[in-house]
C-alpha cells in the first residue's frame, strides 16, 4: 500500500477552500451541469459561501448538500483531518481523541466520528473458497458465565475468506436459522465452510456447502486445514481495539464499529492509501446526517 502521510495531507488539503474544491471536482468530474441552462457550464465560487454559481444564469449548486458534511458548521478541513486520522490507525481512534486532535467539542467529535464511519459501511459480497465462520460475544465484564451463553453480551458473527475479505454482522442469537441464513446470504454454494462443532451449523452439507468442523469443545483448534484462526484473529483485533481505544461500545452502535474494523481489514492490501479510498466516497450524496 502506498503511504499517505501527514505532510501529504497538509499539502493536498491546506485550507477549507481546497477541501471544498475537492468535493466539487469529485461530484462533477466532467464539470457542473446547470439545471437551468441544461448543459455543462462554467461555475464560480461565491465568496464566503460553500456554493458555486453558474456564469450564465446564476443558478447555484452546493457541493456539500446530501453528503456527510451537509449543514455542518464545523470546518471542512477538520472533517478531512478526522478522515485522515481514522484511516491512519489499525485499531481505531476514539471520539475523545478526535476532540483533542481537532480542537472541537466532544459532541462535535462524536458526530464526525459517527458519520465518517458511514463511509466505511460497505455492501456485503459473496465469499467463496475456504470460508471460516465463528461468533463472538461483545460487552462489559459481568459476574457469572463467560463466553457463549453469558448474560448482557451482544453477539457478532464473522465470515472470513482465507487470504481474502470478511463479513461481520450483529446477530440476535446463535440458533440454526439465524446463523445458517447468514451463511447462505454471504457464501457461494459449494464453498468449504469451516466452523467449530456447534450444532447450529449441522445443516451446512444439506444446504449445499462442504463443511469442515474443528472440535473446540474437545479443546482441539487445528485439524489439518480445519481451523478458524483467521476469523479468531480478526475478533482479537476488534476486542483489543474496543478495550484499548473505545473502552465500551453500546449494542446500538456495535454494528457501525464492526463495519469500521471490517473496512480496514478488507482494504489492508489495497494499492491506494486507505485515506484516498475514504475521501473518494465523500462525494456520494448518500449519508445525510440526522
Amino acid at each position: 500500500m502506498k503511504r499517505y502521510t501527514k505532510p501529504d495531507f497538509d499539502m493536498q488539503f491546506p485550507t477549507d477552500d481546497a477541501c471544498l474544491e475537492f468535493v466539487k471536482s469529485a461530484r462533477w468530474p466532467e464539470g457542473v451541469s446547470c439545471k437551468t441552462c441544461g448543459r455543462i457550464t462554467r461555475h464560480h465560487r461565491i465568496t464566503g459561501r460553500s456554493c458555486y454559481s453558474c456564469d450564465w444564469c446564476g443558478t447555484q449548486v452546493y457541493p456539500l448538500a446530501g453528503t456527510i458534511f451537509h449543514k455542518s458548521s464545523t470546518s471542512l478541513r477538520s472533517w478531512f483531518h478526522a478522515i485522515f486520522l481514522m484511516a491512519s490507525t489499525r485499531c481505531g481512534i476514539s471520539a475523545k481523541q478526535l476532540e483533542r486532535e481537532l480542537g472541537v467539542t466532544y459532541k462535535t467529535a462524536w458526530r464526525i466520528f459517527k458519520h465518517v464511519r458511514m463511509l466505511m459501511d460497505e455492501k456485503p459480497w459473496k465469499l467463496s473458497g475456504r470460508v471460516e465462520v465463528d461468533e463472538t460475544y461483545v460487552g462489559g465484564r459481568q459476574p457469572g458465565k463467560r463466553g457463549r451463553g453469558a448474560a448482557g453480551k451482544t453477539i457478532a458473527m464473522g465470515l472470513a475468506k482465507r487470504q481474502g475479505r470478511i463479513v461481520v454482522k450483529v446477530v440476535p442469537n446463535v440458533k440454526a436459522p439465524t446463523l445458517m441464513g447468514h451463511v447462505k446470504n454471504h457464501v457461494e454454494p459449494n464453498s468449504t465452510v469451516i466452523t467449530d462443532d456447534m450444532s447450529s451449523y449441522g445443516g451446512l452439507r444439506r444446504a449445499g456447502f462442504q463443511h469442515l468442523k474443528v472440535r473446540h469443545s474437545a479443546k482441539v483448534y487445528v485439524e489439518g486445514i480445519a481451523h478458524t484462526n483467521t476469523v479468531d484473529g480478526f475478533w482479537s483485533l476488534v476486542k483489543r481495539g474496543i478495550d484499548g481505544t473505545h473502552h465500551a461500545v453500546s449494542p446500538k452502535y456495535l454494528q457501525t464499529y464492526l463495519n469500521e474494523y471490517a473496512f480496514r481489514y478488507n482494504h489492508r492490501n489495497d494499492e491506494s492509501p486507505m485515506f484516498t479510498t475514504l475521501v473518494d466516497r465523500i462525494s456520494s450524496p448518500v449519508a445525510r446526517p440526522s
